[in-house]
């Protein structure tokens, strides 16, 4: 039986989704004020297998890195982290005062409505990497 060309590239689109084990939802990155060369970007990731994440880019960044923001008694203390940990099918949320992606060295501010590329690497535990495309949209709060 022949199949329409428009059913296989269903279908062919259809296996690779099936196949993508690292979701992405609500990216957004803050808007940046002249001469400011830093911003930081949010979103929420599960990775339906487990994982981690190993890295972060960006073209409009000299660097991109995961941080975490905690309280040390009155002191807010930020510090990047090497990798992040995605529980299997967890969703795990970076936001503002917590986990974020910052980006340094911005090429250019970056204003509300922009949309910036970011892409994120993740590691599942049999160290199979997957690259994912993440649009965050600026935008103030």
């Amino acid at each position: 039986m022949n199949k329409p060309p428009l059913f296989l590239a269903a279908a062919v689109f259809a296996g690779a989704a099936a196949h993508a084990q690292v979701t992405v939802d609500k990216p957004w990155i803050r808007t940046t004020v002249a001469q400011q060369t830093t911003t930081a970007a949010y979103l929420t990731i599960t990775s339906a297998k487990g994982g981690k994440l190993v890295s972060a880019s960006s073209p409009v960044a000299a660097s991109v890195d995961v941080h975490e923001m905690k309280m040390d008694g009155d002191l807010m203390k930020m510090r990047a982290v090497d990798t992040l940990a995605l529980p299997a099918g967890q969703p795990v949320e970076l936001k503002p005062n917590g986990l974020h992606i910052m980006l340094t060295g911005l090429k250019a501010p970056v204003k509300a409505g922009d949309v910036v590329p970011i892409r994120l690497v993740v590691e599942d535990a049999k160290g199979k990497r997957e690259t994912v495309d993440v649009k965050a949209t600026a935008r103030q709060n």
